[in-house]
């Protein structure tokens, strides 16, 4: 890890709106699983999947990764990457069943 990245700042505004984000995400998803707790599980899967579209989940995660990153310092290192991208490069991504 670069020494620059030992200790990432983000500005106070940014961090909430990040923590804002997050904050929304979290909750609905734990209001509809508490809802859904003694409903058809197709139910739950459902609106599960209706949120994520339609409050566009995806699109704030990206915009919380964007604020982070954007306070990284992204020099590549002798293995051509950068902290982030070492950093992540072993995740198990989802993939359809086999």
């Amino acid at each position: 890890m670069l020494s620059s990245n030992k200790k990432i700042v983000i500005p106070g505004e940014k961090a909430l709106e990040a923590l804002a984000e997050i904050e929304f995400i979290l909750v609905s998803l734990r209001k509809i699983g508490t809802y859904y707790i003694d409903r058809p599980v197709e139910d739950y899967r459902r609106a599960t999947t209706d949120f994520i579209d339609d409050f566009k989940v995806t699109q704030r995660l990206a915009k919380v990764r964007r604020i982070i990153c954007e306070h990284v310092d992204s020099t590549l290192g002798e293995d051509d990457m950068g902290d982030v991208e070492r950093h992540v490069k072993n995740l198990a991504y989802w993939k359809p069943e086999q």
